[in-house]
């Protein structure tokens, strides 16, 4: 595609969407009455609708039928791909993985993110500090794949040749033998899960630092009185207040990890054991043209979000009704 062709696409887009307005705006300048604010919010929303049926809603159903067929589309299987996801050894180990990013990764990056929101505030290096652990999230998940596969790049320990992997040079420099570390399963994984977590650790602590100072001044002077300090003010006091936001986090956090790709299709492909669900889907989809697997697991991944967002609204609604 030419860059000519480009620019006319966004022409055509920026038409479109210029039309739409229009015909929206006309429509409800039209209207008059009682019925004008119920005429207006149907022009508002209609076009938003619409979208969300064409972009969402029927590509979720044409994943859902596609998933119940074969490889081509062609004929029903029922339930097949799914048995084979559960059944099928590599696919097993996927479905490990998956659990243990979507297990690890948002308690672990919630736990750093809080517990250096808590160290760092009021301090005279609180600006600096929080500038630190949130330039990861800056980097975008490539970049930082890239970055981390240097830090554990492994080279034989063979004469003249020098590590370039920064643990495998300390490794090194304590005397040890050099560890190819991409290849050791199944810690390759929680290797990997580090990648994340240095990226998500400082989401974490810039939306818990928020709540933190959002807490009343007179509930923590009051906790001071009654002689409440140390741990039990983060127990009893900190934790409790910012109940709400660390369940935000949690859960935004869960969601990133159950979509992860980026990390692991840079830093090994999905190779030795370490493919998860998102990369599998990648995979079966476009590199095996085996749509109704890849449909399937797509729908897994749907199902998997789901329960995750409907209890952070619950708990958003529980928030609203206090």
């Amino acid at each position: 595609m030419t860059l000519l062709d480009k620019l006319l696409q966004l022409l055509v887009a920026v038409v479109v969407f210029a039309a739409v307005m229009g015909v929206v705006l006309l429509v409800v300048g039209r209207a008059k009455g009682r019925r004008a604010d119920v005429v207006s919010g149907v022009a508002f929303t209609a076009p938003a609708l619409l979208l969300l049926l064409i972009g969402l809603l029927y590509p979720a159903a044409r994943t859902a039928v596609q998933s119940v067929l074969d490889a081509r589309s062609a004929g029903f299987v029922g339930l097949d791909n799914y048995v084979r996801i559960f059944t099928q050894p590599d696919l097993v180990v996927v479905m490990r993985n998956t659990l243990l990013w979507v297990v690890i990764t948002p308690i672990l990056s919630t736990a750093i993110g809080l517990v250096y929101a808590v160290l760092v505030d009021r301090t005279r290096f609180e600006a600096a500090a929080k500038a630190l652990i949130f330039l990861p999230m800056a980097i975008s998940f490539v970049g930082a794949a890239i970055i981390w596969k240097f830090v554990y790049e492994y080279r034989p320990n063979q004469q003249n040749i020098q590590q370039i992997g920064l643990l495998n040079q300390i490794l090194v420099w304590l005397g040890f033998e050099p560890v190819n570390f991409i290849l050791a399963e199944p810690w390759n994984n929680l290797l990997l899960i580090v990648v994340m977590i240095w990226i998500q650790a400082g989401f974490a602590m810039t939306i818990l630092s928020a709540a933190i100072k959002a807490i009343p001044s007179d509930i923590i002077e009051a906790a001071r009185l009654d002689g409440v300090g140390g741990l039990r003010m983060f127990f009893y006091i900190t934790l409790p207040s910012i109940r709400p936001a660390v369940v935000v986090v949690i859960t935004a956090i869960s969601i990133a990890v159950l979509k992860v790709f980026d990390i692991v299709r840079t830093m090994t492909g999905g190779q030795f054991g370490t493919s998860v669900v998102a990369n599998e889907f990648y995979v079966q989809s476009f590199r095996l043209s085996d749509l109704g697997m890849g449909s399937a697991l797509a729908m897994i991944l749907f199902v998997l979000v789901v329960p995750i967002v409907i209890y952070n609204v619950r708990q958003m609604r529980k928030v609203d009704a206090r």
